[in-house]
């Protein structure tokens, strides 16, 4: 078993950050002793941003919303994703 070192006192986020970027985590902790965590309810971080488009399209998007039953903003994040997991498809081939 390997001899762990131990974890410093930090005095802010950012310099816990800080060491952790140098550092191994390894050899301060043994992985293998922990639990798996989950975090159901976790969202990821969003940006707001302005987008100008069309009226014409905005109200397309807004009725295929309203037939899915979704808003018509998550259909947008959805649309967005799907091409961009279509642009990553195609450069990685």
């Amino acid at each position: 078993m390997k001899n762990l070192k131990t974890i410093p006192d930090f005095k802010s986020e950012d310099e816990e950050q800080e060491f952790w970027d140098k550092h191994d985590s390894t050899d301060y902790l043994d992985w293998s002793k922990s639990d798996i965590a989950v975090f159901p309810r976790l969202k990821p971080t969003t940006k707001t941003i302005s987008l100008r488009v069309p009226e014409y399209m905005l109200e397309e998007l807004r009725s295929i919303a309203n037939k899915r039953d979704v808003p018509y903003q998550s259909l947008i994040k959805i649309f967005l994703k799907q091409r961009i997991d279509e642009e990553l498809q195609i450069v990685d081939q």
